[in-house]
């Protein structure tokens, strides 16, 4: 095995080592609220967490993906860290803003806001994770999430178990994420690859608001459309049905997740095919991890049929036998949520990204009146029509974007 093929298998790995266990960590975690708090609080986390995921687009703003796409490489990386820092900030200004303005709870309105928190050292981890992986160092941004995520899940549940305390177990992993970033991310591994000779350029600063803003609308929208039925089951539902979609919604994120794991490690090779206008090879790749994401959601689909409601009734500790069909439509939804990260990500690499915009902009518009519509006639049904709609449509305008464009940028260069 050549040097290169072993540095690629090693980042292959420790990727979807760190990334799966992360990507998990939302299931463990709601099993654990749900075994040790109650279906009531597995509710409130659930719409908590989601909250916290559409917030942390805001954090990542445009995210890794066009930090280690960048070609041109003018921003450099201690311009890309006070950009984040000031992100994540005013991620967290705007988690205070949202729960003041729903008006929840006290102890809804912390947990809501410690979780958005935790999702803001995340962001701000993954600007490290680039700045590793533009040297080709991604299986240390896999080790660091394999840390982050096993000692979370560990201190999440000890403190949980031993209090029946969310707030408590919420900030415990709050501060092992900012441990871990001050220790293994920067000391250990970032220190040594960032320039510190240069000044922070102010201008990069506010010109990656400026040039990703496209990407971020993008990001935040997306999360949105995945969110929306939940938004619409808060509104005219109980925590305890928001409980039920969340477990029924969370086997979903296998496929997102596969998605990743398999494309994660491309995106250097994608960047370099584009800049030497290989074409062929570029959609090459990008065909071969469609059909991957096929296959794997085709059989994810059918084992969700068979014996999903099963497991995650033994998993949870409710019944949910009843939600046979509602598990299978959403599983089969996201296999073309999958096929459209794909072309997210080669549009994103061509910096195609208004486009993009223009598409997520109708999907959101579909997505918010047709949840609110649907669950309120038809309750969690609804909210599985709605999801399964949405995500049909956003494949549908993907697909014919993506050909047209890439067809395009073939027939300019040929």
């Amino acid at each position: 095995m050549t040097n290169d093929k072993r540095i690629f298998f090693k980042n292959f790995i420790w990727n979807i080592v760190g990334t799966g266990l992360n990507a998990f960590n939302s299931l463990f975690f709601l099993i654990i609220v749900t075994r040790i708090n109650g279906i009531n609080d597995a509710g409130i986390f659930s719409i908590a967490y989601s909250t916290a995921l559409i917030l942390y687009t805001i954090g990542l703003y445009s995210g890794r993906l066009c930090q280690v796409t960048d070609i041109e490489n003018k921003v450099k990386d201690k311009d890309y860290i006070i950009n984040r820092i000031i992100t994540c900030i005013l991620m967290i200004l705007l988690a205070i803003g949202f729960v003041f303005i729903k008006q929840y709870s006290p102890y809804k309105m912390g947990i809501f806001i410690l979780l958005c928190v935790y999702k803001a050292t995340e962001a701000f981890g993954e600007i490290l994770y680039g700045i590793m992986q533009k040297k080709d160092l991604l299986y240390q941004s896999g080790q660091s999430l394999t840390i982050k995520s096993l000692g979370g899940l560990l201190i999440f549940f000890i403190i949980d178990y031993f209090t029946h305390n969310l707030i408590l177990a919420c900030t415990a992993i709050i501060l092992l994420n900012l441990v871990t970033i001050l220790i293994f991310d920067f000391l250990l591994v970032c220190k040594k690859l960032i320039d510190f000779s240069t000044k922070v350029n102010m201008k990069n600063v506010w010109h990656i608001f400026k040039s990703e803003f496209f990407v971020f609308a993008n990001s935040f929208a997306g999360i949105y459309v995945l969110n929306a039925p939940k938004y619409a089951i808060d509104n005219y539902l109980t925590e305890d049905i928001q409980a039920i979609f969340g477990y029924i919604m969370m086997p979903a994120t296998v496929i997102t997740l596969f998605t990743q794991f398999v494309f994660m490690p491309y995106l250097n090779k994608l960047k370099e095919l584009y800049e030497q206008k290989n074409m062929k090879a570029f959609k090459g790749i990008a065909f071969k991890i469609k059909m991957a994401v096929i296959v794997f959601g085709v059989l994810a689909s059918v084992a969700a049929f068979v014996i999903g409601p099963e497991v995650l009734s033994i998993i949870y500790g409710e019944e949910l036998i009843a939600y046979r069909m509602n598990l299978t439509i959403i599983l089969a939804s996201y296999i073309l949520y999958g096929i459209s990260y794909v072309n997210l990500v080669l549009l994103t690499t061509t910096r195609n990204t208004f486009v993009q915009f223009v598409v997520y902009v109708i999907t959101m518009i579909i997505a918010f009146f047709g949840s609110n519509v649907l669950v309120q006639n038809q309750q969690i049904n609804g909210a599985t029509i709605s999801c399964a709609v949405t995500l049909g449509v956003q494949f549908i305008m993907y697909t014919i974007v993506t050909k047209v464009i890439l067809n395009k940028i073939e027939r300019r260069i040929a």
